[in-house]
């Protein structure tokens, strides 16, 4: 405009450039060009009318919103709906960046939350720590190399580290009986210690499952050390019951698999291991999690028959 209106009357002042940059039309003309957008309005928008050409119309029935907001601001975003606004925010101003980034647990993350964190990399180094094993997510990933091509690393060296320190070896030579049911390529894991016990207490009544559970508990608090009794989500009031006459205090911890994953105990008490498996489409990479998270024994107590993916012995196995 500033050129047109020089090339008809000469040079224009700065008051001619204040008076043009608050015309109406001008301003009008940039909104429609270039709007404001924040990435919580964008977001709402698709989520409450997803007219995308390139979504098909199963895709924008999946992600409409029932109920929608009646602004961006009254939007209650879920921890899927923040990885979306923070790709809408790349896009709208490049955030950040970091020279290195250091990220554990990277196996669970989803490609979203890879591109998330590569671009504030793009320029940056990373160092990726994991194991495909404890993969836990619907979203997990089952390759390295796929889920540094989503960080935006493709091509960096992948070193698998299969020595241990903190399990005994008779529990990993245990837990490393489901790697080939874990559909990744996981090599089997190594332990320095030759200590360690495995000890599977069957009963054959499924009613006599919290008295078999509550002597595994009896026994475990024979020795020094806290106790973790790990079972699926739907045993846990009945295991936590029948562990409560143990006289066990603040040494026994009852938890459902879906949370120790990044807990230890010194003893760890699995109870029906084929409920965690069934409970759950990554159910074995979730009782993978749960029989590494013991640092010195380990007990399972069933009445189901062991899973396929884990069958043990029946006695006790000393390293």
């Amino acid at each position: 405009l500033q050129l047109r209106a020089e090339r008809r009357s000469g040079p224009m002042g700065a008051a001619w450039a204040r008076r043009i940059e608050r015309a109406r039309p001008v301003t009008a003309f940039l909104d429609a060009c270039w709007p404001k957008a924040t990435p919580e309005e964008v977001l709402a928008g698709l989520l409450a009318d997803p007219a995308d050409p390139a979504l098909t119309a199963a895709e924008r029935a999946a992600i409409r919103w029932d109920r929608p907001p009646r602004s961006h601001r009254s939007a209650r975003w879920t921890a899927a709906d923040l990885v979306l606004l923070d790709e809408l925010a790349g896009l709208i101003e490049r955030p950040e960046s970091y020279g290195h980034v250091v990220v554990d647990e990277a196996q669970d993350l989803s490609p979203m939350e890879c591109r998330a964190i590569a671009r504030r990399t793009g320029f940056g180094s990373l160092t990726v720590l994991g194991d495909l094993a404890q993969g836990t997510t619907p979203w997990a990933a089952r390759d390295w190399h796929e889920q540094l091509a989503h960080l935006g690393k493709s091509g960096a060296p992948v070193v698998p580290l299969t020595l241990g320190y903190r399990v005994p070896a008779a529990i990993v030579d245990l837990a490393n009986r489901l790697l080939p049911h874990l559909g990744a390529d996981v090599p089997a894991g190594r332990s320095v210690r030759k200590d360690g016990e495995v000890t599977v207490a069957r009963t054959t009544d499924r009613l006599d499952l919290p008295g078999a559970t509550a002597g595994a508990v009896r026994a475990a608090l024979a020795a020094e050390g806290s106790v973790g009794v790990i079972t699926a989500e739907g045993l846990v009031g009945t295991v936590a019951e029948a562990v409560r006459g143990c006289g066990a205090g603040e040494r026994v911890t009852v938890l459902p698999a879906t949370a120790v994953k990044g807990l230890e105990f010194d003893h760890v008490v699995v109870v029906e291991p084929a409920a965690i498996v069934a409970a759950e489409a990554r159910g074995p990479h979730r009782l993978y999690v749960a029989l590494t998270r013991a640092v010195s024994r380990l007990t399972l107590v069933h009445e189901a028959d062991l899973p396929d993916c884990l069958k043990a012995p029946t006695a006790r196995t000393a390293g």
